[in-house]
């Protein structure tokens, strides 16, 4: 994600103001049951309350922890594709020859041989990344309301994996993907297959065939260790408790704080008495800010659990993905025009 500082505490504090919302009820509420209905004996300890809030503040710091490690391990993978995706292409271009050749082919034969690997090597990015994008059923950010009503929608579900994949191979080729349930893997097998075919003519060296089989295995190994993420989701009873315990300290946290804010104004009575009477209302802020930072907190966390989802916090994979097509197709020597855009930043956010 990258956003602008500027609009970081603005964003923030419309993302959560449905529950912020909903925190001023609740403090409203029993201060006024305080004030009004003098509720002097519902009160609690602060030595429960506080223990509470600790063990819940360990927890969401050990999920906050956790949702960073996934999404930092899942950008060092596709930083990884990004390198491997370029060196394969170098590899093509200066590894597909006539040197070793028995049969000398025309140079628009190799020309054509090297595109159809290169385009097919877009078509498994493309794959790749609608796979990472492919709902979940722990996956629920994206159906959130506030989270909808910013349109944060990946490219991937505004368009068709069959309509993505038919821009880069062949008719024969796609039948053939679209039958395997692994769309991904198959694409990794044609171009091993490819590859084969090219040895056996001798356009490829054999020495350059072992290099190239050895850079799709590379791509295999990220492939797997980005499904690893995908299909693994963060331990669903630390995420579900932590929830729970997390609601569990903001319901309680008033019977400990709105009396004790009511002894203070006891206090200031003596000297003011006006301030000191409604001094209790000062609890109302200072509530709001504490269950504010505990629930933001955790639904930080939960919204860094699943870094492929395609929400503002994840890894912007598509941008990725095209990053490397326009790489790739540039260093083909296509023309500009023929090339596609870069996806659109929404909010300040890439996808």
């Amino acid at each position: 994600m990258h956003i602008k500082k500027r609009y970081t505490a603005f964003e923030m504090a419309i993302w959560t103001r449905y529950e912020t919302l909903l925190f001023l009820v609740i403090i409203l509420a029993w201060v006024a049951a305080f004030f009004f209905l003098k509720l002097d004996w519902l009160r609690v300890p602060w030595t429960p309350i506080a223990l509470i809030g600790t063990a819940v503040a360990f927890v969401i710091g050990f999920q906050n922890n956790s949702a960073y490690g996934r999404i930092w391990e899942a950008r060092k993978i596709w930083g990884g594709i990004v390198n491997t995706s370029r060196t394969f292409g170098m590899f093509l271009q200066d590894m597909v020859t006539n040197e070793y050749a028995g049969t000398k082919v025309a140079e628009e034969e190799l020309q054509e041989e090297i595109k159809i690997l290169t385009y097919r090597h877009i078509a498994w990015m493309t794959a790749l990344r609608h796979a990472m994008r492919e709902a979940k059923p722990w996956e629920t950010i994206l159906k959130q309301r506030t989270n909808r009503e910013w349109g944060m929608v990946p490219p991937e579900m505004e368009s068709n994996l069959e309509d993505d994949l038919k821009l880069y191979i062949s008719k024969q080729d796609l039948e053939h993907v679209l039958a395997k349930s692994n769309k991904q893997t198959a694409l990794l097998y044609l171009q091993s297959h490819h590859l084969r075919e090219l040895k056996e003519k001798g356009t490829v060296w054999e020495f350059s065939f072992l290099q190239l089989e050895g850079v799709l295995q590379e791509l295999f190994t990220l492939q797997g260790k980005s499904e690893r993420i995908k299909n693994f989701p963060y331990p669903r009873h630390f995420a579900t408790l932590n929830h729970f315990f997390m609601w569990v300290f903001v319901l309680l946290l008033p019977l400990a704080l709105v009396p004790q804010f009511a002894e203070i104004g006891e206090t200031v009575k003596e000297t003011y008495p006006m301030i000191g009477k409604f001094f209790i209302w000062s609890t109302v802020p200072f509530y709001v800010i504490v269950s504010w930072i505990f629930h933001t907190m955790e639904r930080i966390g939960r919204t860094g659990e699943n870094p492929f989802e395609g929400s503002a916090n994840d890894v912007p994979i598509s941008t990725i993905a095209r990053g490397i097509e326009i790489d790739l197709r540039q260093n083909l020597g296509e023309a500009k025009d023929t090339i596609p855009k870069q996806f659109p930043v929404k909010h300040h956010t890439q996808f």
